[in-house]
């Protein structure tokens, strides 16, 4: 015999025989406590008793004591504990059932020498429940105690008691199956997050020429990354000269020049796979958001049963919103594999792929609105006023959601941290001074309780006006009536703060506050995408008169969303409902989210004075041919002080056409440099309604 295989032999005999000594001790110990009492006998089914409550324990150590063939301790507690804690093995139940006997038979149990118990075994594991049953045999051992013979029992063991499928030996082996990302859609079905063709770009070290420096400088700059990653790359164990090794994953090679430097430079080259893909890009990026691998911080957040370290997961809007949706659940299968028999599954878990996100947005609409900012800081909401159907929700300046998945560079994670335009900040989902293009509010407010009067004159002179104790404070307004009287039409056409400040202090704060709270403010916006609330000041309340004045056109603490704002149109397109914003195609249509804000009479006032703005007002830069459009334009001022006179100024017009196709909100920051103020902005929305308008 070789002496390796007597070392083994020696080692196996020394676990069993160890066994068995400690077995015996222990049965020494439970018959002192019983006093060794003849009449206490131990049975089969005590015995299997106690080895059901330790399995279901998890006691494998004391089950291994209860053995009584040879079974090495390794291929019993070792592999119980492996297998069921790679399985994550839970709600264990073990149970068995009494043989049908006679109660009131005595058994002798000097005359067997074995009995048979079915066993039921159940639990849960990753790949789902399992359930089995098998037989579990109880044999007869004689035991000498204080030199007399005992009867006991000892439990007949087979890998098959783990699974019956591992009875034969063998091992167990785990399959995932990964889902396919669920995508993302506009109304139109065109893709704004799609599983598509992306481009491993790689090198192939024996077609480097004499020029190898020059030519990884060359692919240094087309792939945006530094010359020392292309060598790092190169110097990997596993490359060897005819090898293609991959260096960065690019989105799409068309209209970015590297169709030209594939052809250009020898060693580049490229290989198809499949990944996240963005057609529109930065157009969509603040809405869609972008996949990302899994950093430090999010791998604290999330559900570590569920995700591994080395996944990808949605940062930002919606692929983060409806990641759990868009993720899916991975397929798992157990399966046991003996040598020499087909692998078979123990049990399984079907993948779930993710569901696909329908939203209301029309590309086309984002892509135009975006591209009129034109780089520009700023945002825009369309929205179908009938139905409430969002159709574009742009952030501008914007980013490459692509950058975060296949390679973010260091120069350009500087730049846009260093950008003063901030491309990384969402502004459809921040909130703003709305400036005058808040004054219909107002005025729908003020007609609904009755404190203004639309065909009211107001006599006001000069540009500015104030009050006693204002403490010098004025409001001011751009231009005076030619009849030295205002009324509600001519203040909204000619943007006049005074009329409405006038107005508002009449109305009185808690009545004004009132009315604003049934547009929505200071509430929860019920909107799928988190949109922040709206808000009056900074405590929800008006706490002076020179507040209430600036609150009335828009200044003062008053914010809201470029959304909110463009909602709070929609009572004029709907008999004065406010309608509910929709994200998803799913979602109800043409919800009333407030009710009878004003009458279809005041209605018909505001609108008329809304297209008087646009035709002779403030807003005349929307007034397109062959479509009758309506608004109302705004510059809210950020001053950090009232004596501040100079200070950053933002640009508003709430555009819609009179047939109610479409609406748009559009906020243009830092307008004080352009020309027509406001109407700077108009003229961007009139513009867009202008091609997409039927």
């Amino acid at each position: 015999m070789r002496g390796d295989q007597f070392q083994r032999i020696f080692h196996f005999k020394g676990d069993y025989m160890k066994k068995r000594i400690i077995f015996t001790v222990v049965l020494f110990i439970g018959l002192f406590l019983v006093g060794c009492n003849k009449e206490e006998v131990i049975t089969p089914e005590d015995r299997l008793q106690e080895y059901v409550d330790l399995w279901n324990k998890g006691d494998y150590e004391s089950m291994y004591e209860m053995l009584a063939n040879e079974v090495p301790q390794e291929e019993f507690i070792e592999r119980y504990t492996k297998i069921y804690g790679d399985l994550n093995v839970e709600d264990l139940e073990i149970s068995y059932s009494s043989p049908n006997t006679d109660e009131d038979e005595e058994i002798d149990w000097e005359e067997i020498d074995s009995m048979t118990f079915p066993l039921s075994v159940s639990m849960t594991t990753l790949a789902g429940p399992v359930e089995f049953e098998r037989e579990m045999t109880v044999v007869k051992e004689m035991k000498t105690v204080e030199e007399e013979e005992i009867i006991d029992w000892a439990i007949e063991w087979d890998a098959g008691f783990i699974f019956p499928q591992l009875e034969n030996g063998g091992s167990i082996r785990i399959k995932s199956t990964e889902p396919t990302r669920g995508e993302i859609f506009d109304r139109n079905e065109n893709g704004l997050a799609i599983n598509g063709d992306v481009y491993e770009m790689s090198v192939v070290p024996e077609r480097f020429t004499e020029n190898e420096a020059q030519e990884k400088e060359q692919i240094a700059e087309v792939l945006g990354i530094t010359v020392e990653e292309i060598e790092t790359a190169l110097s990997a164990s596993w490359v060897e000269p005819h090898h293609v090794v991959p260096l960065k994953v690019v989105p799409t090679i068309y209209d970015n020049g590297l169709e030209d430097a594939i052809n250009e430079i020898p060693p580049l080259t490229y290989q198809n796979k499949t990944g996240r893909v963005y057609p529109l890009g930065e157009k969509a990026a603040h809405l869609v958001g972008y996949i990302a691998p899994m950093n430090a911080d999010k791998w604290e957040e999330v559900d570590q049963s569920i995700y591994s370290e080395n996944d990808l997961i949605g940062y930002r809007g919606l692929e983060q919103l409806y990641e759990e949706d868009l993720r899916g659940e991975s397929g798992v299968q157990i399966i046991a594999e003996t040598e020499g028999q087909e692998p078979e599954i123990i049990v399984e878990k079907v993948v779930k792929n993710g569901i696909d996100i329908h939203l209301t947005i029309d590309a086309q609409l984002q892509t135009r609105l975006f591209d009129e900012l034109n780089g520009e800081a700023g945002t825009s909401a369309a929205l179908d006023p009938k139905t409430g159907e969002t159709l574009a929700l742009v952030s501008s300046p914007s980013f490459d959601p692509s950058a975060f998945l296949y390679g973010l560079s260091a120069d350009q994670w500087q730049e846009w941290q260093e950008d003063p335009n901030n491309p990384l900040l969402n502004r459809f989902a921040s909130t703003y001074a709305p400036g005058s293009a808040f004054k219909p509010i107002t005025s729908a407010v003020g007609l609904n309780n009755g404190s203004i009067d639309p065909q009211e004159e107001l006599a006001i002179s000069g540009l500015t006006w104030s009050k006693d104790g204002w403490g010098g404070y004025e409001v001011r307004r751009v231009s005076e009536s030619s009849s030295g009287k205002v009324n509600l039409t001519d203040a909204l056409v000619r943007s006049d703060n005074i009329y409405f400040a006038q107005q508002a202090i009449n109305m009185g704060a808690d009545s004004f506050i009132e009315g604003l709270k049934s547009f929505g403010f200071e509430e929860d916006f019920p909107f799928t995408y988190p949109i922040p609330k709206s808000t009056i000041s900074s405590n929800g309340e008006i706490s002076d008169e020179v507040l209430l004045a600036n609150t009335s056109y828009g200044q003062g603490e008053i914010e809201m969303s470029v959304l909110h704002l463009a909602t709070a149109f929609t009572p004029f397109l709907n008999e004065g409902n406010m309608l509910q914003p929709t994200l998803l195609m799913e979602e109800e249509k043409s919800k009333t989210w407030k009710e009878s804000l004003i009458s279809a009479d005041q209605v018909g006032i505001i609108n008329d004075a809304l297209r008087k703005v646009v035709t002779n007002g403030t807003g005349k830069s929307a007034n397109i041919p062959n479509v009758t459009v309506l608004g109302k334009t705004g510059t809210a001022e950020l001053k950090l002080t009232k004596e501040e006179k100079d200070g950053q100024e933002n640009g508003w017009f709430v555009g819609y056409t009179e047939d109610g196709s479409i609406l748009i909100s559009m906020m243009v920051e830092r307008i004080e440099g352009q020309s027509g103020g406001s109407g700077y902005v108009a003229d961007k929305v009139g513009k867009v309604i202008a091609d997409v308008a039927p």
